[in-house]
């Protein structure tokens, strides 16, 4: 008989696995560790979300719904990005809710990728894009940023990447591990290359409402851009809600009900107590998640001074919960320092490599935990940087 082994498809064989996961099997098989890994905000989800999914299940709302989601939650959805983003949807035929952004961008890929179609995205940049674009056939092509720009997507970059196979432009801002956020004047210049080369867009918007200065806009928003666009967001960050697992996709309907066909085959429909829980969210949650983003404002400011105090470069995030220090003077790659970090001084923080090529040399560590944990880190963080110079 043949190796197992041998029997998986190729490419899934040469997929590597998640180096944030991979990462927390260690920090699992240790007591007293302060954690700045999990991307998950801190806080519990708030009672008034809570209470409607308690009132789902006490009404008996424990069956299936309709493929694309509860029509009120689409409602609701439909009225939510109209509002804040400024893009109107048909919540019959243009919505469709998913488990979590992550199965909506892959239901995204899948539907619109042949093999070796191509699509851009850029680096540094959450762990399941380039995978997700493999395992739909695709050809990711990444763009990479640096600190010294800030982290920032410049549109010329996109361009010179560009070829008669790129299908799609993969965005997400704020970004998960930098923070960076999009300027309106830059977003403005990437719908200008969308509509110029005929591409679609793929633009995940999940840490959209925990920016911290200025309004932000999405690229989907831009006059010519609805109509090759697919809008990706949900609850999971913003309303401290990850584990009811509720995403959203907003798009033209052949897109949609393309993207159905791969979701009703592979999920059939996300869970009614969450989606109910979700509606709750959208409809009354922007106090409480207002309330959250400040708090995360204060933890950044100290996060990213105590950062600076050790030496370490660090852009002060104009989003989502993370900082991203550039931690190569002290001659460690980013592996190395990490796991040192966790084994000297109980604190777990990702290395920058888990998040592409150009993360060598920083760390990703999120800030969506309590204020004490992240002094106790950044202390204890403060003496490892100054043994490690000792020698």
């Amino acid at each position: 008989m043949r190796e197992l082994s041998d029997r998986i498809a190729h490419h899934v064989r040469a997929l590597p696995r998640s180096g944030i996961r991979d990462f927390f099997e260690v920090v699992q098989t240790m007591d007293d560790v302060i954690s700045l890994g999990i991307g998950e905000p801190d806080f519990v989800t708030p009672w008034h979300i809570r209470e409607a999914a308690i009132y789902a299940i006490e009404r008996g709302r424990t069956s299936y719904t309709s493929n694309l989601g509860l029509p009120k939650l689409r409602q609701a959805v439909s009225r939510y990005v109209e509002k804040h983003f400024g893009i109107s949807y048909d919540a019959k035929s243009e919505v469709l809710v998913s488990v979590g952004v992550s199965e909506a961008l892959d239901l995204a890929l899948r539907a619109l990728l042949d093999p070796g179609d191509e699509v851009i995205y850029h680096e540094p940049c959450y762990v399941s894009y380039l995978p997700s674009i493999d395992l739909a056939r695709g050809v990711g092509v990444a763009v990479p940023t640096k600190l010294a720009d800030g982290f920032a997507l410049k549109a010329a970059a996109i361009e010179e990447r560009i070829t008669d196979q790129t299908k799609a432009i993969l965005l997400s801002f704020p970004t998960n591990p930098t923070g960076a956020t999009l300027p309106a004047e830059e977003a403005a210049r990437i719908a200008d290359i969308c509509i110029r080369y005929d591409l679609i867009l793929l633009t995940d918007e999940i840490y959209s409402e925990l920016t911290y200065e200025g309004a932000h806009r999405s690229v989907a928003s831009f006059p010519g851009m609805r109509e090759r666009s697919i809008f990706l967001h949900g609850v999971s960050k913003a309303f401290a809600m990850t584990g009811f697992r509720i995403g959203f996709a907003c798009a033209p309907s052949p897109l949609i009900e393309a993207m159905m066909k791969v979701h009703q085959y592979g999920i059939l429909c996300a869970p009614t107590i969450s989606q109910d829980a979700a509606i709750e969210a959208l409809e009354n949650g922007r106090p409480a998640m207002e309330a959250m983003r400040n708090d995360y404002r204060l933890r950044r400011n100290f996060i990213v001074t105590e950062f600076e105090k050790m030496g370490f470069p660090c852009l002060k995030p104009g989003g989502a919960f993370y900082v991203f220090p550039d931690i190569s003077s002290l001659g460690l790659s980013s592996k190395e320092f990490s796991l040192r970090l966790l084994e000297k001084k109980r604190v777990a923080a990702v290395p920058g490599t888990a998040f592409g090529r150009c993360g060598e040399g920083f760390i990703r560590c999120s800030y969506a935990t309590s204020f004490d944990n992240i002094k106790k880190a950044m202390t204890r963080i403060a003496e490892f940087a100054d043994e490690v110079r000792r020698g």
